[in-house]
Protein backbone atom coordinates (compact mmCIF):
# COMPACT_ATOMS: atom_id res chain seq x y z
CA UNK A 1 0.00 0.00 0.00
CA UNK A 2 1.68 3.57 -1.43
CA UNK A 3 0.55 6.75 -0.78
CA UNK A 4 1.79 9.42 -3.14
CA UNK A 5 3.58 12.23 -0.76
CA UNK A 6 2.35 15.29 0.11
CA UNK A 7 4.88 17.23 -2.76
CA UNK A 8 8.95 16.44 -3.81
CA UNK A 9 11.18 17.05 -1.89
CA UNK A 10 13.17 18.63 -4.52
CA UNK A 11 11.02 22.14 -5.60
CA UNK A 12 10.19 22.55 -9.55
CA UNK A 13 13.56 24.45 -10.79
CA UNK A 14 12.80 27.89 -12.24
CA UNK A 15 13.97 29.09 -16.18
CA UNK A 16 16.19 31.96 -16.05
CA UNK A 17 18.31 33.78 -18.86
CA UNK A 18 20.18 36.73 -16.94
CA UNK A 19 21.06 37.45 -13.39
CA UNK A 20 19.94 40.43 -11.19
CA UNK A 21 22.36 42.46 -12.53
CA UNK A 22 21.71 41.67 -16.50
CA UNK A 23 24.34 39.43 -17.16
CA UNK A 24 23.56 36.26 -19.07
CA UNK A 25 23.61 32.95 -16.59
CA UNK A 26 26.24 30.71 -18.35
CA UNK A 27 24.39 27.32 -19.92
CA UNK A 28 21.03 28.57 -20.38
CA UNK A 29 19.25 28.43 -23.65
CA UNK A 30 17.38 31.16 -24.87
CA UNK A 31 16.17 32.40 -28.01
CA UNK A 32 18.02 35.56 -28.78
CA UNK A 33 16.50 38.97 -29.92
CA UNK A 34 17.78 41.58 -32.07
CA UNK A 35 18.02 44.97 -31.27
CA UNK A 36 14.78 46.17 -32.49
CA UNK A 37 12.59 44.01 -30.63
CA UNK A 38 14.77 44.56 -27.28
CA UNK A 39 14.49 48.36 -27.42
CA UNK A 40 10.89 47.79 -28.23
CA UNK A 41 10.24 45.37 -25.43
CA UNK A 42 12.47 48.09 -22.53
CA UNK A 43 10.97 50.88 -23.67
CA UNK A 44 7.27 49.73 -23.49
CA UNK A 45 8.35 48.67 -19.79
CA UNK A 46 9.24 51.97 -19.16
CA UNK A 47 6.12 53.73 -20.84
CA UNK A 48 3.90 51.57 -18.22
CA UNK A 49 6.13 52.52 -15.47
CA UNK A 50 5.72 55.90 -16.41
CA UNK A 51 1.76 55.69 -17.23
CA UNK A 52 1.23 53.96 -13.54
CA UNK A 53 2.91 56.55 -11.95
CA UNK A 54 1.34 59.76 -13.61
CA UNK A 55 -2.38 58.04 -13.30
CA UNK A 56 -1.53 56.48 -9.95
CA UNK A 57 -0.70 60.53 -9.24
CA UNK A 58 -3.77 62.09 -11.01
CA UNK A 59 -6.56 59.32 -8.94
CA UNK A 60 -4.34 60.59 -5.50
CA UNK A 61 -5.39 64.52 -6.55
CA UNK A 62 -9.36 62.92 -7.24
CA UNK A 63 -9.03 63.26 -10.98
CA UNK A 64 -10.18 59.67 -11.71
CA UNK A 65 -11.58 57.49 -8.85
CA UNK A 66 -9.31 54.28 -8.96
CA UNK A 67 -6.43 52.55 -10.22
CA UNK A 68 -4.27 49.44 -10.19
CA UNK A 69 -0.53 50.01 -11.28
CA UNK A 70 1.58 46.82 -12.37
CA UNK A 71 4.89 48.56 -10.60
CA UNK A 72 7.12 45.05 -10.31
CA UNK A 73 5.40 43.10 -13.27
CA UNK A 74 6.78 45.43 -15.99
CA UNK A 75 8.53 42.07 -17.39
CA UNK A 76 5.80 39.68 -17.54
CA UNK A 77 3.40 42.40 -19.45
CA UNK A 78 5.80 43.24 -22.42
CA UNK A 79 7.64 39.77 -22.45
CA UNK A 80 5.05 38.05 -22.82
CA UNK A 81 3.06 40.32 -25.43
CA UNK A 82 6.63 40.31 -27.83
CA UNK A 83 6.07 36.82 -27.36
CA UNK A 84 2.63 36.47 -29.42
CA UNK A 85 1.00 37.16 -32.19
CA UNK A 86 -1.76 40.06 -32.74
CA UNK A 87 -4.19 37.10 -34.29
CA UNK A 88 -4.11 35.39 -30.33
CA UNK A 89 -7.06 36.42 -27.78
CA UNK A 90 -5.77 37.72 -24.49
CA UNK A 91 -7.84 36.96 -21.94
CA UNK A 92 -6.72 39.21 -18.75
CA UNK A 93 -7.05 39.92 -15.41
CA UNK A 94 -6.50 43.70 -14.42
CA UNK A 95 -1.99 44.00 -14.11
CA UNK A 96 -1.62 43.44 -17.74
CA UNK A 97 -2.07 46.90 -19.81
CA UNK A 98 1.71 46.71 -21.22
CA UNK A 99 -0.26 43.77 -23.25
CA UNK A 100 -2.46 46.40 -24.82
CA UNK A 101 -0.04 48.95 -24.97
CA UNK A 102 2.34 46.49 -27.16
CA UNK A 103 -0.60 45.57 -29.52
CA UNK A 104 -0.79 49.60 -30.36
CA UNK A 105 -3.64 51.08 -27.51
CA UNK A 106 -2.14 54.32 -27.29
CA UNK A 107 -1.78 56.42 -24.09
CA UNK A 108 -4.96 58.77 -25.03
CA UNK A 109 -7.03 55.43 -25.26
CA UNK A 110 -5.52 54.98 -21.83
CA UNK A 111 -6.40 57.73 -20.22
CA UNK A 112 -10.06 57.88 -22.01
CA UNK A 113 -10.76 54.77 -20.18
CA UNK A 114 -9.95 55.77 -17.32
CA UNK A 115 -12.05 59.09 -17.14
CA UNK A 116 -14.71 57.69 -18.63
CA UNK A 117 -15.48 59.81 -21.35
CA UNK A 118 -17.61 60.09 -24.47
CA UNK A 119 -14.19 58.51 -26.25
CA UNK A 120 -14.20 55.69 -23.97
CA UNK A 121 -14.85 52.67 -25.91
CA UNK A 122 -17.17 51.32 -22.69
CA UNK A 123 -19.22 54.66 -22.58
CA UNK A 124 -18.32 55.35 -19.18
CA UNK A 125 -19.73 52.57 -18.10
CA UNK A 126 -16.96 50.58 -16.06
CA UNK A 127 -14.10 51.30 -13.66
CA UNK A 128 -10.86 52.73 -14.66
CA UNK A 129 -8.65 50.61 -15.84
CA UNK A 130 -10.87 48.24 -17.14
CA UNK A 131 -9.86 48.14 -20.49
CA UNK A 132 -11.09 46.23 -23.72
CA UNK A 133 -10.46 46.47 -27.66
CA UNK A 134 -11.84 44.38 -29.72
CA UNK A 135 -9.29 45.71 -32.78
CA UNK A 136 -6.39 43.83 -30.67
CA UNK A 137 -7.68 41.13 -29.31
CA UNK A 138 -8.44 42.05 -26.00
CA UNK A 139 -10.85 40.88 -23.96
CA UNK A 140 -12.32 43.58 -21.70
CA UNK A 141 -11.39 43.48 -18.12
CA UNK A 142 -13.89 42.24 -15.97
CA UNK A 143 -13.40 42.80 -11.94
CA UNK A 144 -14.23 38.91 -10.56
CA UNK A 145 -11.55 37.11 -10.45
CA UNK A 146 -10.60 34.16 -12.23
CA UNK A 147 -14.06 34.35 -14.15
CA UNK A 148 -12.08 34.75 -17.64
CA UNK A 149 -10.05 31.21 -17.74
CA UNK A 150 -13.17 29.53 -18.77
CA UNK A 151 -13.86 32.27 -20.79
CA UNK A 152 -10.41 31.53 -22.26
CA UNK A 153 -10.44 27.62 -22.46
CA UNK A 154 -13.97 28.05 -24.63
CA UNK A 155 -12.38 31.04 -26.77
CA UNK A 156 -9.44 28.28 -27.57
CA UNK A 157 -11.30 25.57 -28.27
CA UNK A 158 -13.73 27.56 -30.73
CA UNK A 159 -10.09 28.74 -31.91
CA UNK A 160 -9.53 24.86 -32.37
CA UNK A 161 -12.70 23.73 -34.03
CA UNK A 162 -11.96 26.29 -36.49
CA UNK A 163 -8.37 25.46 -37.29
CA UNK A 164 -7.10 29.04 -36.49
CA UNK A 165 -3.34 29.23 -36.55
CA UNK A 166 -3.67 31.36 -33.09
CA UNK A 167 -4.08 30.44 -29.41
CA UNK A 168 -5.69 31.82 -26.66
CA UNK A 169 -3.35 33.57 -23.35
CA UNK A 170 -5.34 34.06 -20.61
CA UNK A 171 -3.44 35.81 -17.28
CA UNK A 172 -4.09 35.88 -13.46
CA UNK A 173 -2.67 35.85 -10.08
CA UNK A 174 -2.33 33.79 -7.61
CA UNK A 175 -5.05 34.88 -5.49
CA UNK A 176 -7.09 33.13 -8.90
CA UNK A 177 -5.82 29.77 -8.12
CA UNK A 178 -7.53 29.51 -4.92
CA UNK A 179 -11.02 30.26 -6.85
CA UNK A 180 -12.87 26.88 -8.77
CA UNK A 181 -12.93 28.57 -11.87
CA UNK A 182 -9.11 27.72 -12.11
CA UNK A 183 -9.44 24.02 -11.42
CA UNK A 184 -12.74 24.08 -13.98
CA UNK A 185 -10.67 25.81 -16.13
CA UNK A 186 -7.49 23.50 -16.19
CA UNK A 187 -9.74 20.23 -16.07
CA UNK A 188 -11.83 21.57 -18.95
CA UNK A 189 -8.56 22.50 -21.29
CA UNK A 190 -6.52 19.31 -20.72
CA UNK A 191 -9.75 16.97 -21.60
CA UNK A 192 -10.54 19.41 -24.34
CA UNK A 193 -7.06 19.99 -25.57
CA UNK A 194 -8.08 23.09 -26.30
CA UNK A 195 -4.65 25.76 -26.90
CA UNK A 196 -4.53 28.03 -24.52
CA UNK A 197 -1.56 29.22 -22.11
CA UNK A 198 -2.33 29.94 -18.97
CA UNK A 199 0.01 32.62 -17.43
CA UNK A 200 -0.19 33.24 -13.55
CA UNK A 201 1.24 36.39 -12.35
CA UNK A 202 2.52 34.48 -9.18
CA UNK A 203 3.43 37.60 -7.70
CA UNK A 204 3.39 36.58 -3.77
CA UNK A 205 0.49 38.41 -2.60
CA UNK A 206 -3.45 38.34 -3.04
CA UNK A 207 -4.49 41.33 -2.13
CA UNK A 208 -3.03 40.83 1.50
CA UNK A 209 -3.10 37.07 1.44
CA UNK A 210 0.49 35.91 1.04
CA UNK A 211 1.15 32.38 -1.16
CA UNK A 212 2.08 30.58 2.19
CA UNK A 213 -1.83 31.18 3.64
CA UNK A 214 -3.38 30.41 -0.04
CA UNK A 215 -1.95 26.83 -1.04
CA UNK A 216 0.71 23.99 0.83
CA UNK A 217 1.80 23.11 -3.04
CA UNK A 218 5.14 23.77 -4.26
CA UNK A 219 3.13 27.23 -5.97
CA UNK A 220 1.32 26.96 -9.13
CA UNK A 221 3.42 24.64 -11.60
CA UNK A 222 2.67 21.36 -9.93
CA UNK A 223 -1.19 22.27 -10.16
CA UNK A 224 -0.51 22.04 -13.99
CA UNK A 225 0.66 18.62 -13.73
CA UNK A 226 -2.44 17.48 -11.51
CA UNK A 227 -4.61 18.18 -14.35
CA UNK A 228 -2.68 16.70 -17.21
CA UNK A 229 -1.25 20.28 -18.82
CA UNK A 230 2.62 20.68 -19.38
CA UNK A 231 3.98 23.41 -17.30
CA UNK A 232 6.87 25.26 -16.38
CA UNK A 233 8.20 28.06 -14.20
CA UNK A 234 9.56 31.10 -14.93
CA UNK A 235 11.19 34.41 -13.45
CA UNK A 236 8.74 36.52 -14.00
CA UNK A 237 11.47 40.04 -13.33
CA UNK A 238 13.54 38.27 -16.35
CA UNK A 239 12.39 39.86 -19.41
CA UNK A 240 14.37 37.35 -21.93
CA UNK A 241 13.17 34.09 -19.63
CA UNK A 242 9.50 35.44 -19.91
CA UNK A 243 9.74 36.01 -23.79
CA UNK A 244 11.34 32.81 -24.41
CA UNK A 245 8.99 30.74 -21.84
CA UNK A 246 5.80 32.26 -23.96
CA UNK A 247 7.40 32.17 -26.82
CA UNK A 248 7.79 28.46 -26.86
CA UNK A 249 4.62 27.99 -24.62
CA UNK A 250 2.38 30.05 -27.95
CA UNK A 251 4.43 27.16 -30.31
CA UNK A 252 3.42 24.21 -28.23
CA UNK A 253 -0.42 25.19 -27.95
CA UNK A 254 -0.71 25.89 -31.75
CA UNK A 255 1.27 23.14 -33.18
CA UNK A 256 0.75 20.41 -30.95
CA UNK A 257 -2.89 21.63 -29.64
CA UNK A 258 -2.70 21.13 -26.21
CA UNK A 259 -2.67 23.81 -22.81
CA UNK A 260 0.09 25.00 -21.19
CA UNK A 261 0.65 26.73 -18.08
CA UNK A 262 3.42 29.43 -17.01
CA UNK A 263 3.76 30.52 -13.62
CA UNK A 264 5.61 33.70 -13.79
CA UNK A 265 7.25 34.42 -10.18
CA UNK A 266 7.73 37.83 -9.16
CA UNK A 267 6.40 40.96 -6.60
CA UNK A 268 4.11 42.83 -6.60
CA UNK A 269 5.78 45.99 -5.84
CA UNK A 270 2.98 48.98 -5.58
CA UNK A 271 0.23 48.69 -3.63
CA UNK A 272 -3.01 46.20 -4.73
CA UNK A 273 -4.80 49.01 -6.22
CA UNK A 274 -5.39 52.65 -4.41
CA UNK A 275 -7.90 51.06 -2.20
CA UNK A 276 -5.33 49.71 -0.54
CA UNK A 277 -2.21 50.63 1.87
CA UNK A 278 0.39 46.99 1.56
CA UNK A 279 2.62 48.39 4.40
CA UNK A 280 -0.40 47.18 7.12
CA UNK A 281 -0.03 44.03 5.92
CA UNK A 282 3.78 43.43 4.79
CA UNK A 283 7.20 44.93 5.94
CA UNK A 284 8.43 47.99 3.75
CA UNK A 285 12.09 46.91 3.69
CA UNK A 286 10.45 43.53 1.98
CA UNK A 287 8.99 45.79 -0.89
CA UNK A 288 12.18 47.97 -0.75
CA UNK A 289 14.31 45.10 -1.45
CA UNK A 290 12.44 44.03 -4.53
CA UNK A 291 12.00 47.68 -5.54
CA UNK A 292 15.49 47.97 -5.91
CA UNK A 293 17.08 44.87 -5.92
CA UNK A 294 14.62 42.58 -8.07
CA UNK A 295 13.69 45.05 -10.07
CA UNK A 296 12.51 43.81 -13.69
CA UNK A 297 12.97 47.15 -15.63
CA UNK A 298 16.19 47.98 -14.41
CA UNK A 299 17.40 44.29 -14.69
CA UNK A 300 16.41 44.63 -18.41
CA UNK A 301 17.72 47.91 -18.82
CA UNK A 302 21.32 46.44 -17.47
CA UNK A 303 21.23 43.64 -20.50
CA UNK A 304 20.34 46.13 -22.78
CA UNK A 305 22.20 49.25 -21.96
CA UNK A 306 25.27 46.38 -21.33
CA UNK A 307 24.50 45.42 -25.39
CA UNK A 308 25.28 49.32 -26.56
CA UNK A 309 21.69 49.44 -27.51
CA UNK A 310 20.53 52.12 -24.99
CA UNK A 311 22.02 55.01 -23.19
CA UNK A 312 21.57 57.18 -19.78
CA UNK A 313 21.23 60.14 -22.27
CA UNK A 314 18.39 58.31 -24.39
CA UNK A 315 16.54 57.12 -21.04
CA UNK A 316 16.16 60.54 -19.52
CA UNK A 317 14.84 62.06 -22.81
CA UNK A 318 12.51 59.07 -23.17
CA UNK A 319 11.01 59.21 -19.61
CA UNK A 320 10.68 63.17 -19.63
CA UNK A 321 8.66 62.76 -23.26
CA UNK A 322 6.07 59.76 -22.04
CA UNK A 323 5.60 61.35 -19.26
CA UNK A 324 4.44 64.34 -21.19
CA UNK A 325 2.44 62.76 -23.54
CA UNK A 326 0.48 60.97 -20.30
CA UNK A 327 0.17 64.20 -18.64
CA UNK A 328 -1.01 65.97 -21.95
CA UNK A 329 -3.71 62.73 -22.75
CA UNK A 330 -5.09 63.69 -19.23
CA UNK A 331 -5.53 67.27 -20.21
CA UNK A 332 -7.56 66.26 -23.18
CA UNK A 333 -9.75 63.73 -21.28
CA UNK A 334 -10.34 65.63 -19.06
CA UNK A 335 -11.63 68.33 -21.25
CA UNK A 336 -13.63 65.49 -23.45
CA UNK A 337 -17.32 65.55 -22.83
CA UNK A 338 -18.67 62.68 -20.87
CA UNK A 339 -20.87 60.23 -22.70
CA UNK A 340 -24.57 61.06 -22.59
CA UNK A 341 -26.97 59.30 -19.99
CA UNK A 342 -28.74 57.37 -22.15
CA UNK A 343 -25.92 54.91 -22.34
CA UNK A 344 -26.38 53.95 -18.99
CA UNK A 345 -29.36 52.00 -20.41
CA UNK A 346 -27.95 50.81 -24.68
CA UNK A 347 -26.16 47.96 -25.90
CA UNK A 348 -27.99 45.52 -23.87
CA UNK A 349 -30.58 44.56 -25.51
CA UNK A 350 -31.50 44.77 -28.99
CA UNK A 351 -35.03 46.23 -27.78
CA UNK A 352 -34.97 47.57 -24.77
CA UNK A 353 -37.51 46.02 -22.47
CA UNK A 354 -39.69 47.75 -20.30
CA UNK A 355 -38.29 47.82 -16.77
CA UNK A 356 -34.84 49.97 -18.09
CA UNK A 357 -37.34 52.16 -20.30
CA UNK A 358 -39.36 52.60 -17.11
CA UNK A 359 -35.64 53.40 -15.31
CA UNK A 360 -34.63 56.02 -17.44
CA UNK A 361 -37.88 57.92 -17.10
CA UNK A 362 -37.75 57.82 -13.76
CA UNK A 363 -33.85 59.29 -13.55
CA UNK A 364 -35.02 61.84 -16.01
CA UNK A 365 -37.72 62.94 -13.73
CA UNK A 366 -35.69 62.68 -10.94
CA UNK A 367 -33.04 64.98 -12.64
CA UNK A 368 -35.53 67.40 -13.55
CA UNK A 369 -36.68 67.53 -9.85
CA UNK A 370 -33.02 68.06 -8.92
CA UNK A 371 -30.86 69.39 -11.23
CA UNK A 372 -28.84 70.71 -8.25
CA UNK A 373 -27.35 67.14 -7.56
CA UNK A 374 -26.59 66.26 -11.09
CA UNK A 375 -23.30 66.88 -12.66
CA UNK A 376 -23.44 69.02 -15.15
CA UNK A 377 -20.36 67.43 -17.40
CA UNK A 378 -22.92 64.61 -18.58
CA UNK A 379 -25.31 65.48 -21.77
CA UNK A 380 -28.86 64.47 -20.95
Amino acid sequence: MTFLPESNEKRVQCYRVIDDDGYPLPSTQFHHVNKELAVKMYSGMVTLQTMDTVLYEAQRQGRISFYVTSNGEEAINLASAAALSSNDLILPQYREPGVLLWRGFTLQEFVNQCFGNKNDYGKGRQMPIHYGSQKHNYFTVSSPIATQLPQAVGAAYSLKMDKKDACVVTYFGDGSTSEGDFHASLNFAAVMEAPVVFLCRNNGWAISTPITEQFRSDGVVVKGQAYGIRSIRVDGNDALASYNAVRVAREMAINEQRPILIEALTYRVGHHSTSDDSTKYRPVDEIEHWKAARNPVSIFRKWVQRKGWWSDNEESEFRSNIRKQVIHAIQVAEKTEKPSLGYMFSDVYEEVPSNLIEQERSVRETIKRHPQDFPKDVPL
